[in-house]
């Protein structure tokens, strides 16, 4: 017979489902036995288990990154809370919706050395949009009434502008076992509705576009810069404003504007290389900068937006203050479409490019093409990793890409195509903790999927591997090993040669082989280009998990790097001094 924890969990979890929750991905544990239970006895939820609890959040996290809305975690009390902070922090900084639903000792045995019990009030700090304690259940209609409220506001918040992380924190008393029937649900349901909740875009007021107009228009040098944004209908937005203001756009790569069949004409996809020397770059100094989206992967381009404070910078946003260069004159707090919408209704379009844009658009075509003359055709180059991805990849594939090098090679080598392709990342804390579980999570949404990351980083989440084995996933992973932190050798750590490899270079002599095939899938290593473009089709058509790993040396990687910057340069300064710009 149903008691009062029954109803209770009941009316919380229909509440989740019917305020837009599909996905619930939950790690084993015995207090949250409630929450589990209630979610698979609920026919619309798929439930994900991930015995890993930091695992799991980052999975989720990957999931409702490429899903766009929500996801829910649970797990048991203590610890395993608290391994879920990681993924809570990349998700409140890249703005991923995430329900934290963790099961908690009841109040009385908080406090007082009972076993398994942490202080989770809290526990994600602000880190998390909000939080809340539940109550313990109760079977009264007011409280299932609450359950179900507090389900819909925890969805709604997370998903709200800007989306990220909440915690929910929720406390059982023995026993934990439900009893969930149908008979369960006709009343949790029969007791009230979800609350509706409805949306609106934030815009600007019609002065207000006007005003920002005005600035725009009068700019000889203007720059449109957008860095990593994931919305439906921005592309074309932009790029239809690019042309009206004849500005061009320095597209990161997880402005998702370098793939796609919008237009590209103003889209500058190499402009980290060509800003890399500091005597080009500043002879390239605009007017202003409208930018959109969170800072752009590029080191050059940041810096050079913060050495030239003339320049003046509006960052559209539509919720927080992302502004690392601390230079931005306004701040836009409006839906960046809509916005870009509100501007082209009154947009005057020009009469002609100007010198200005054309020569970007010329620059960006000689930095690509200096840097596809001058890659190795047979030696082992990361960069070129990225090339011929962009060749082999399908339309509509995904492309996963991890932090520090693979990400950096990604801006510089991930040129523009009119496939439609996504690139995702995890670029809120831009940390090498669970991106191969982010990776396997978005893989559920967004297939074929294909991930790009560094050996140190895969060693830090080869748990996140047996998703694959436990859901039946397909994913390919090209692994990147170049025994170490491949990073470090660009930085002034390297001229330290005494005390480098031990600190930085961290070589971990691994092979991978057993661990990929302990979970299922199938390990190759190609021996040339040729081979590795086989063993990749053979992975998108086959399916399953295959990771393919190409083995590098970071001193060649460091050389190459610096052949390819150098040669841009010297084709760059050559273009600038015939058009008297030198």
């Amino acid at each position: 017979m149903a008691d009062a924890l029954s109803f209770y969990v009941a009316a919380l979890v229909d509440g989740l489902a019917q305020a837009g929750v599909a996905e619930v991905v939950i790690s084993p544990g015995s207090r949250s036995t409630p929450l589990a239970m209630a979610m698979a006895g609920h026919s619309g939820l798929r439930l994900y288990m991930q015995i890993d609890e930091r695992s799991a959040a980052f999975f989720a996290l990957g999931l409702a990154k490429a899903k766009q809305r929500p996801v829910v975690l649970v797990c048991t009390s203590g610890t395993a809370a608290a391994n879920y902070l990681p993924a809570v922090v990349e998700a409140c900084y890249s703005r991923v919706p995430l329900v934290v639903l963790t099961a908690d000792r009841p109040h009385e045995l908080r406090d007082v050395g009972a076993p398994q019990a942490i202080d989770q009030l809290h526990l994600y700090g602000r880190y998390a949009k909000w939080f809340v304690d539940l109550a313990l259940p109760e079977e009264a209609d007011d409280m299932l009434r609450y359950a179900r409220t507090m389900a819909a506001r925890a969805v709604e918040t997370a998903a709200g502008a800007p989306a990220g992380p909440v915690h929910v924190n929720a406390p059982f008393r023995e026993p934990l076992v439900p009893n969930i029937d149908e008979a369960v649900w006709e009343r949790v349901q029969a007791v009230s509705g979800t609350p509706q909740v409805l949306h609106g875009r934030p815009a600007l007021p019609q002065e207000s576009v006007s005003a920002l107009y005005e600035q725009l228009a009068a700019a000889e040098r203007g720059l449109i810069v957008c860095g990593p944004l994931d919305r439906p209908g921005f592309a074309e937005a932009v790029t239809e404003l690019a042309r009206a203001l004849d500005f061009p756009i320095l597209a990161d790569p997880l402005s998702q504007l370098r793939a796609g069949s919008h237009d590209k004409t103003y889209v500058i996809d190499s402009y980290d290389a060509i800003l890399k020397e500091e005597g080009i770059a500043s002879k390239l100094v605009p007017d202003v900068v409208l930018r959109f989206g969170a800072m752009p992967v590029s080191k050059p381009l940041f810096l050079w937006l913060k050495r030239h404070r003339a320049i003046r910078q509006i960052v559209v946003d539509e919720g927080g203050w992302r502004d690392p260069t601390l230079s931005a004159d306004c701040f836009v707090h409006s839906d960046e479409s809509l916005l870009c919408r509100q501007l082209l209704e009154i947009a005057a379009p020009k009469e002609s490019e100007s010198a200005w844009s054309a020569a970007w658009r010329e620059m960006n075509t000689i930095a690509r093409s200096t840097l596809k003359r001058h890659l190795p055709e047979e030696e082992w180059f990361e960069g070129k990793v990225f090339i011929e991805l962009a060749d082999l990849l399908p339309a509509g594939a995904a492309l996963f890409v991890g932090n520090s090098m693979p990400i950096r090679d990604a801006d510089t080598f991930f040129f523009s195509t009119d496939k439609p392709l996504r690139v995702l990342a995890n670029r809120g804390a831009n940390g090498i903790d669970g991106v191969v579980s982010s990776a396997l999570g978005a893989s559920l949404a967004a297939q074929p999927l294909v991930l790009v990351i560094g050996d140190l980083s895969f060693y830090h989440d080869l748990n996140g591997l047996l998703a694959a084995k436990l859901h039946s996933l397909s994913a390919t992973i090209v692994l990147l090993n170049n025994n170490g932190g491949g990073i470090f050798s660009f930085l002034p750590q390297a001229r330290h040669k005494g005390p480098f490899e031990t600190l930085f270079g961290t070589p971990t002599d691994l092979s991978f082989a057993h661990a990929v095939e302990m979970y299922g899938g199938r390990h190759t290593v190609p021996h040339s280009w040729a081979e590795f473009r086989r063993y990749v089709a053979e992975s998108l058509s086959s399916g399953g998990l295959h990771v393919i790993e190409v083995r590098t040396s970071r001193a060649e990687n460091v050389r190459m790097h610096r052949l390819l910057w150098n040669e841009v340069a010297r084709e760059i300064e050559k273009f600038l001094e015939r058009r008297g710009m030198a």
